[in-house]
């Protein structure tokens, strides 16, 4: 085995009501970078679960060489935590604040350790990733989602691991923290193994790993080099699609040919036969059929060769399964108002988020309007206000539209311990059950998928559940707030979220650092949080 090296064998995994998630996966994935991709539900995170010990296989082994490091989707993070709690050094911090306060123990000098300049390397992690205005005692309720996990990457970072998991680590993060995410990335000299939607950050990779149920196959180059690999290999799958049906039409009709032939032959057998002794007529017959039966096997084993190879070559054709998303037929004149706010103020932590008199923010008719602005700049906050999950400390709003929707990026609205169907139920209970289950099915939620726990889904799975309840819930939304809505989305799903926005004819405000999905939705204003301001513009160069 390599060093700095991942190394799976015979591994598999099934949850605890026997669904499988994947059997006897062998790999290894050794020194340098690899982009883990598969379609959301396939079992990336679960992967890295357990090759992180957090998961144990239902059998095989993982066996990881060297430090490990793992950044989760999710943060199992509390507010109340302090930033050197995040970067696992506040025990060493709080040592060295004695030490250097004249107190001489043992005990604070054992919590030391080596680490006598732990508080210069946790600085510079932080500065190298733009969070060198984040005092190591500030609280993580003070932070925004994009900050928290530019901090959860310095904590692993700062462990010096030779074995790294990053498990979707663009989440929310703005435009200069991703390109200090690429920067790591592309510096990385370990062993790297990365899960991710973001076209630019697997670009950094030297390998791409595709997960399937049976197997994970590696492809050599960047994630442009894979897809290129993939669409000749989807045209070369289409062509033989195409030949397999011409083969079967032509083997099905040389079979009913070769029928009315021989229909034909005992026809005028029949008839030559008149004249010929009985016996030797009986002879002529058995031999007839036996022809006529022989021929028939070898044209049902040649029409059952060529079915055979059209569902192997329609199985190597076939996309993988997309979420076919429609929204509500939401109409909103050209005009109307949906929200009117004046003077917003709101402090977080002490810390005044909007400056001045605060920000002033109308919504009108069916505007598509992008949110933008850096980490920490208050975007999330702002949308909950339009929401209405939280007052202003100072200000005047109203909605005169109707239901507004609001998509958290901490994807927090489901109850975790009920099924997407229970959830979903509760959210637009007049639905008849039909309905409920053609939803279900439309966003790829069907069979037992539908009724498990919503806190055991992918994040992708968990992100199409809430979509799917908050865009579905009763009466239909005049105006959606979306916060980070491609987070965890699989690439074929962000194109169907795309075509969705396209055909939804409300408003709707995006908070969003993916320049592509921006591009694809048509935005037609752009909003730029800045300085405690809101104005107008912000569109990418």
């Amino acid at each position: 085995m390599s060093k700095n090296s991942i190394t799976a064998t015979s591994l598999s995994f099934s949850w605890p009501d026997g669904t499988p998630v994947f059997r006897d996966l062998t790999f290894t994935a050794g020194p340098g970078r690899t982009g883990l991709v598969a379609p959301n539900g396939a079992g990336k995170s679960t992967l890295l679960k357990l090759v992180a010990g957090e998961l144990a296989p239902t059998a095989g082994a993982v066996v990881v060489d060297g430090v490990l490091g793992y950044l989760p989707q999710s943060l199992p993070l509390t507010a109340d935590l302090t930033a050197a709690e995040v970067l696992g050094i506040a025990p060493v911090v709080r040592a060295l604040a004695a030490i250097e306060s004249g107190d001489a123990s043992e005990e604070h000098f054992a919590a030391v350790g080596g680490d006598w300049d732990v508080e210069e390397r946790a600085r510079a992690e932080l500065d190298r990733l733009g969070l060198g205005d984040v005092a190591l005692d500030r609280r993580l309720g003070t932070l925004s989602g994009g900050q928290v996990v530019s901090l959860g990457l310095a904590a692993q970072l700062l462990r010096r691991p030779d074995v790294l998991l990053l498990d979707e680590p663009t989440n929310n993060l703005d435009r200069d923290a991703r390109r200090r995410l690429e920067t790591v990335v592309g510096d990385w000299r370990g062993c790297l193994l990365l899960v991710s939607h973001d076209r630019s950050l697997l670009d950094r990779v030297d390998r791409v790993a595709e997960l399937s149920p049976g197997q994970l196959r590696l492809h050599g180059g960047d994630f442009s080099s894979y897809e290129a690999a993939k669409q000749a290999s989807r045209e070369v799958a289409e062509k033989n699609l195409r030949n397999a049906e011409q083969e079967l039409k032509r083997e099905k009709r040389e079979m009913q040919q070769a029928r009315e032939r021989a229909a034909r032959r005992a026809s005028t057998g029949a008839r030559a036969g008149a004249d010929i002794p009985r016996i030797a007529q009986g002879n002529l017959k058995r031999w007839a059929q036996a022809s006529a039966g022989r021929a028939e096997d070898q044209h049902a084993q040649r029409v059952d060769a060529a079915r055979t190879r059209l569902d192997e070559a329609d199985r190597a054709a076939r996309e993988d399964p997309v979420i076919a998303l429609s929204l509500p037929g939401t109409e909103v004149p050209a005009g109307r108002t949906v929200f009117h706010g004046q003077r917003l103020r709101v402090a977080v932590g002490g810390r005044e988020l909007f400056a001045g008199a605060g920000v002033d923010l109308v919504v009108r008719g069916p505007e598509r309007i992008a949110l933008t602005g850096a980490n920490g700049t208050g975007k999330s906050t702002l949308l909950r206000l339009v929401a209405g999950l939280q007052d202003p400390d100072s200000g005047v709003m109203s909605r005169p539209g109707g239901r507004v929707a609001h998509l958290s990026q901490r994807l927090d609205l489901l109850d975790l311990d009920r099924g997407t169907a229970e959830n979903l139920r509760s959210s637009a209970p007049g639905l008849a059950d039909s309905e409920v289950m053609h939803l279900l099915a439309r966003f790829l939620f069907r069979g037992d998928r539908a009724h498990l726990p919503v806190g055991v889904l992918s994040g992708g799975e968990r992100l199409r559940a809430t979509l799917l309840c908050v865009l579905c819930a009763e009466p239909a939304p005049q105006l959606l707030l979306l916060d980070e809505p491609t987070n965890n989305l699989d690439l074929v799903s962000v194109e169907q979220l795309t075509s969705a926005l396209n055909a939804y004819r409300g408003a709707f405000v995006v908070v969003s650092h993916d320049d592509r999905f921006l591009a694809g939705i048509g935005v037609r204003r752009w909003l730029r949080l800045e300085g405690g301001e809101l104005a107008e513009g912000g569109a990418p160069a």
